[in-house]
């Protein structure tokens, strides 16, 4: 599902929100999520889950193409993990 499809599922489910309302609502929830790990502050949803940063420190590497030492710097990439709810859900389908 993208975010498209998500705004009219939810669009269909509430008739009395308009399609540009709905879609707003979405973009302003996906900003706040983003906009608070961009803070390095972590998001958690009750029975959704949790959106984290995971920290990488620099380390050295390898080019496969010619073997040579590469310098890799240090960074943050975003981490979702499940809460219980959902991941009971998802081992409960059909």
């Amino acid at each position: 599902m993208n975010q498209s499809e998500l705004v009219i599922l939810l669009a269909s489910k509430f008739a009395q929100l308009s399609l540009k309302d709905v879609d707003c609502a979405v973009k302003v929830l996906l900003e706040a999520i983003s906009g608070a790990l961009a803070q390095g502050r972590r998001v958690e949803i009750r029975g959704f889950g949790s959106f984290s940063l995971k920290h990488h420190p620099a380390r050295t590497g390898r080019n496969p193409k010619t073997g040579e030492q590469i310098q890799i710097p240090e960074k943050y990439a975003p981490h979702f993990k499940a809460g219980k709810e959902l991941r009971e859900r998802v081992q409960r389908r059909p």
